[in-house]
């Protein structure tokens, strides 16, 4: 009992010290509080204060400590002598990443690491660093930064962020570092309007339809979703993307061997057709043979519970684009 006590009493975070306070404080509620805080609670405010206090502070320190890493410069010996000391030294800078996303999944620890000039070393340094590892890890990490977090957010794209993780997406050799970058552009720009026109004046769509269409499943599947959030969340945007030819390519994605990405694609095309009748007229093109593949598709996906969103994605589209045309078509008949 004491050291739950003791527990209780010293949270390890700021979030805990408020639970604590609350719960502390809904003895009270009611009449406005006869007697001054006792002695005991404030030294326990005190105490639990100083706690969260010197926990952001070790973080911080950590955060230096990472960068010092990263910020080393690498060894420049013969392949025989430096192999296993280059080894090290990229072991140690995916180990400063990693625990750099980890310490940023706060919002205070990613303000202090843009402070601190971590986020311009991300971009100019190990973005197009020769090890993929790190690559990655460095576009993991803008994202941890970027997500959630508006005024980091403006700042990465200030500095030139959106360009490279767009370049990365659609052709760095590695899978891994792909779909690494294209999870930080999405949380450069989803619900972030400026993000949004950097997106736009990089031709980002374009990246996005070359990503449904690698061999990289991951990448094809958040391509796709992200396409579906973007659509949803910004439907003026649907012009631009039918400009573009996005229905005839989202058709062909569907025509590939089934996986369980077309489900976004389905429901980007049930975007692009809604409220927007250069996309409904798209569809609706026999050369595109959609009704049928339509048909077949719902045919495949009956009684598979797994599939049951991406079956009413498939089902809605038939009734956008066909059911309407065949009453428009018995009524020109009679």
């Amino acid at each position: 009992m004491a050291e739950n006590r003791e527990n209780r009493r010293y949270p390890q975070n700021l979030q805990g010290v408020l639970q604590l306070a609350v719960e502390a404080g809904s003895a009270a509620e009611g009449p406005a509080p006869l007697e001054p805080m006792s002695e005991e609670r404030k030294m326990w405010l005190r105490d639990a204060l100083a706690e969260v206090c010197k926990g952001q502070m070790d973080e911080v320190e950590q955060m230096k400590q990472c960068l010092a890493v990263l910020r080393q410069e690498e060894t420049n010996k013969t392949e025989q002598e430096g192999e296993e000391e280059r080894d090290d030294e990229e072991d140690k800078r995916e180990t400063a990443f990693e625990l750099l996303s980890e310490l940023c999944e706060n919002l205070d620890n990613a303000r202090d690491l843009m402070v601190l000039g971590g986020l311009e070393m991300c971009i100019s340094q190990y973005l197009c660093h020769a090890q993929s590892g790190l690559r990655w890890r460095a576009a993991e990490l803008i994202a941890s930064c970027a997500q959630n977090m508006p005024q980091v957010q403006v700042h990465l794209l200030s500095i030139g962020a959106l360009p490279k993780l767009l370049q990365l997406t659609d052709s760095d050799p590695n899978p891994t570092v792909r779909v690494k970058a294209l999870y930080a552009v999405s949380c450069l720009i989803r619900e972030q309007e400026v993000g949004l026109q950097a997106f736009l004046s990089h031709d980002g769509f374009s990246v996005q339809m070359r990503g449904m269409q690698s061999e990289n499943e991951k990448l094809r599947t958040k391509s796709a979703f992200l396409l579906l959030n973007l659509l949803t969340s910004h439907p003026e945007q649907k012009d631009t993307v039918v400009s573009m030819g996005m229905v005839q390519q989202l058709v062909s994605v569907l025509r590939t061997p089934h996986s369980t990405f077309h489900e976004h694609v389905l429901g980007a095309l049930c975007c692009l057709v809604e409220d927007c009748q250069q996309g409904l007229k798209d569809c609706r093109d026999p050369a595109l043979g959609l009704e049928e593949l339509l048909r077949q598709r719902s045919k495949e996906l009956q009684g598979k519970e797994e599939s049951q969103e991406e079956l009413d994605f498939c089902e809605h589209l038939r009734v956008l684009c066909f059911r309407g045309q065949q009453s428009e078509e018995n009524g020109m008949d009679r």
